[in-house]
């Protein structure tokens, strides 16, 4: 059996369906769909720009599907879905797919934190508090298992993402005694709205702290790393820089005891050695390294005249920060290998 674009697609391939892939996550994540062997893609909705080809919309991903209005009846029958909505707005969405039956990996904040109090008091009234419960936090690496038989899968946030692969090892050691997390990315992960800090004039030739003190995923990394063994508060601060995409996590960490080098080196090696995404590299990576693929890459170095520890962590915002990590989580969901349609 082939798709419409040429690519053999299994047979009796679960099929899928993508909500708003006008946003560049949504986007990015329909295209992956449209040539993964694996999933048949029947259909894409937006907000905007309903009756156009996606391919007009986003030339490059060339998907000739034609954008449909998020009304339910669009999503109806598909297998699974991505939801690429902001937080709040993704909710009711998630909940009528998972009445149909469908199984769900969400871009949105909604069901990413597993307390209510604290999804409170960063966003607002929860639309459907009644599914934090069933759904499990989608980062691959940490969560595999639980993901595999998920009906709602958090897609984690892209700073999230990068810091916590970073500071898992240290974590779970019990090494983490304070850490300071500075994050840079590329104005991709502003979406395709701009505000005064991501307008075109002040992100070029610029460097710009956002969100100071005040930034949504503190409390998404600090309730990972808890229940990784570190309880403590996280001072996470992002900033952009004039990049189209990719991203920087520079975690500094304060241990609770000293690190050697040679120590450091084995625990992460340990920690990711069977990890097909993540490689632990011997020099500071940079973000080319890893674009348009779901790659992490992490160096950690063992700071003698500080005693501190730091651990750089980059990652492509758009892909394993967002996209193609919703296409590995969907491969576990389905019993396939988490690799495919990635390489």
């Amino acid at each position: 059996m082939a798709s419409a674009h040429g690519q053999p697609i299994s047979p009796g391939a679960p099929t899928a369906v993508v909500a708003g892939a006008t946003g560049f996550a949504g986007a990015l994540a329909a295209h992956l769909l449209w040539r993964h062997p694996g999933f048949e893609l029947l259909a894409v909705t937006g907000r905007s720009e309903a009756g156009r080809a996606l391919e007009d919309l986003y030339p490059r991903y060339r998907v000739p599907l034609r954008i449909q209005e998020p009304a339910p009846e669009a999503l109806r029958g598909a297998d699974c879905a991505i939801v690429a909505y902001p937080h709040a707005a993704a909710a009711p969405t998630v909940a009528a797919l998972r009445e149909a039956g469908t199984r769900v990996v969400d871009l949105s904040a909604d069901f990413r934190l597993g307390s209510l109090a604290t999804y409170q008091h960063w966003y607002g009234e929860h639309p459907r508090p009644e599914l934090l419960a069933d759904a499990v936090y989608g980062l691959t690496e940490l969560h595999r298992d639980r993901i595999a038989g998920a009906g709602i899968v958090a897609n984690p946030g892209c700073y999230p993402t990068a810091s916590l692969l970073g500071l898992a090892p240290l974590a779970r050691a019990g090494l983490i005694a304070d850490v300071v997390i500075d994050a840079k990315q590329g104005i991709s992960g502003a979406g395709r709205s701009f505000d005064e800090s991501t307008h075109m004039s002040m992100a070029g030739e610029n460097i710009v702290p956002y969100k100071v003190a005040s930034h949504r995923h503190t409390p998404e990394i600090e309730e990972q790393l808890a229940l990784l063994g570190a309880d403590l508060p996280v001072q996470f601060q992002a900033c952009l820089v004039p990049l189209d995409q990719g991203e920087m996590a520079s975690c500094y960490v304060t241990t609770t005891r000293e690190v050697t080098g040679p120590e450091l080196q084995e625990l992460f090696a340990d920690a990711y050695a069977h990890e097909p995404f993540v490689e632990v590299v011997t020099a500071p990576p940079g973000v080319r390294e890893v674009r348009e693929t779901n790659y992490c890459r992490i160096f950690a170095a063992a700071d003698a005249h500080t005693g501190k520890v730091l651990v750089f962590s980059s990652i492509d915002n758009l892909w394993k920060g967002t996209s193609s990590q919703a296409i590995q989580n969907l491969n576990l969901m389905f019993g396939m290998d988490e690799t495919e349609g990635l390489l």
